[in-house]
């Protein structure tokens, strides 16, 4: 249960950085082995400029044995925009997942993350919603842009329920405070795309004021 290590990266400054889990050298065709379905390989921006089609090369020793194949791209030069635009194309053309970090120790915090959450579900990463209603009103209108939580509680307060912020025309999101015309385009367009989610969400509340109801006639 250890980070493979090819021994073409013997003398990586990264390795003596690799600190929180085990690593190990031996044979494999990627620079690291993460897991069995995800690998990484390593390139100095400083090497790519040297040689440009090398890391196109790797890419193809690789064929199509991982399914998460990352290209850790150390940024150790100081006029990045070319170099960096030609990795990023490699990456893209080639199915890889394109990772910059700009020190050793940072490329060996993302490996040992990747063997950290190797066998993790994708839920352990996700942030958490919390259930209640704003909550879950919140967790959908923030993902518009500019749209922040102080916002939220003026649509809320505006128009009390999740169908009321989805029957809102442009003039009355725009006459709100905080939302201007610049929050409301997005927003109402972001709304019509959501309005399955935000449906859900209204339901929601019925359904709690209904139970709530309920328990205060029982008493």
């Amino acid at each position: 249960n250890a980070v493979l290590v090819s021994k073409r990266q013997e003398g990586n400054p990264v390795l003596k950085h690799i600190r929180n889990v085990r690593w190990q050298f031996t044979d494999i065709v990627p620079d690291y082995q993460m897991g069995p379905n995800t690998c990484a390989l390593f390139l100095s921006l400083r090497y790519h400029l040297l040689k440009p089609t090398y890391i196109y090369g790797r890419i193809k020793e690789l064929q199509r044995a991982f399914r998460t194949r990352v290209l850790l791209c150390h940024v150790d030069v100081d006029d990045v925009v070319e170099p960096l635009a030609q990795v990023t194309k490699a990456a893209l053309l080639n199915d890889c997942t394109l990772i910059c970090a700009w020190s050793h120790e940072e490329c060996a915090r993302y490996l040992e993350t990747y063997k950290a959450y190797e066998s993790k579900p994708a839920d352990a990463i996700q942030g958490r919603t919390e259930e209640d209603y704003l909550s879950k009103l919140t967790a959908a209108l923030t993902t518009v842009r500019g749209v922040n939580k102080t916002d939220v509680l003026t649509l809320g307060g505006a128009f009390k329920t999740a169908a009321g912020v989805m029957r809102a025309n442009m003039q009355q999101l725009s006459a709100l405070p905080g939302i201007g015309p610049t929050k409301a385009c997005p927003c109402k367009m972001h709304l019509s795309c959501s309005r399955t989610e935000l449906v859900a969400i209204h339901m929601q509340s019925l359904d709690t004021l209904t139970r709530r109801h309920s328990e205060v006639c029982s008493v």
